[in-house]
């Protein structure tokens, strides 16, 4: 725990009255830790099959057989491009898509998921020197979200934000991503209904920030006073793995 004159050490241009720091939090490029963990896998055998939609998981006609072999493949995955694949186990593990995989193994869908998009807005490189690392508020318990906070990223940029909007798809990272079964999904679900009413002025309040990004400069004065509307842009988003934003 530090002071506020801590603080001013470790953050020049930051102020607080007191503030946890952890010195040894490093960036991590999550997106390219994947990659090597692909090619890991790859390496030992494995195989990636991508863009590879899961249908349907049964037990293959073969493994119905008592006099089946131990090592016979007895689980067929079906894609809806038709490609299936067979394994003897199967782990499934599909982020914003694992509640509707885990129905279609035979679970249940609980507890479901309900995606919201976290939009960062990026500092201007000219004004990156007032952010030296990860700033990051203290979190209000009264709210299920975090709040906007300082990242500095491993390509030299500065992430500001973010906020917390109802995502209207599972993989919907725009206003204008819209899948009307995903959307239907989430607002028939008893648990999004209660979270919407007891959070119902926040979330009002996170949508008008994503609509004007100048309101989040308040919110981000209160730690470094000297960021302006200017020092601001809304940064462009392409599918990226969230995990949770």
């Amino acid at each position: 725990m530090v002071d506020g004159a801590k603080i001013k050490e470790i953050e020049p241009y930051c102020q607080g009255l007191k503030a946890v720091w952890s010195p040894h939090t490093g960036i991590v490029d999550w997106g390219l830790v994947t990659q090597y963990y692909g090619e890991d896998f790859k390496s030992l055998g494995g195989e990636i099959h991508l863009n590879f939609e899961v249908k349907d998981f049964k037990v293959a006609q073969e493994s119905k057989v008592k006099a089946v072999a131990a090592n016979k493949k007895g689980i067929q995955v079906t894609a809806s491009n038709g490609q299936s694949v067979r394994c003897r186990y199967v782990l499934t593990c599909g982020g914003l898509q694992s509640d509707r995989l885990a129905e279609l193994s035979g679970c249940s869908r609980e507890p479901r998921i309900v995606p919201f998009r976290g939009e960062y807005l990026l500092l201007n490189p000219a004004k990156s020197h007032l952010v030296k690392g990860n700033i990051y508020p203290v979190p209000d318990p009264r709210f299920p979200f975090l709040g906007v906070h300082f990242t500095p990223r491993i390509d030299g940029s500065v992430w500001l934000g973010p906020n917390a909007v109802l995502a209207l798809k599972r993989e919907g990272y725009s206003w204008g991503d819209i899948n009307l079964r995903d959307l239907a999904d989430s607002l028939s679900y008893r648990g999004f209904q209660k979270l919407a009413l007891k959070y119902a002025s926040f979330g009002v309040q996170e949508i008008v920030r994503s609509a004007f990004v100048g309101l989040a400069v308040k919110e981000l004065q209160k730690y470094i006073p000297q960021v302006q509307a200017s020092d601001i842009s809304r940064a462009s988003w392409g599918p990226c793995s969230s995990s949770w934003c």
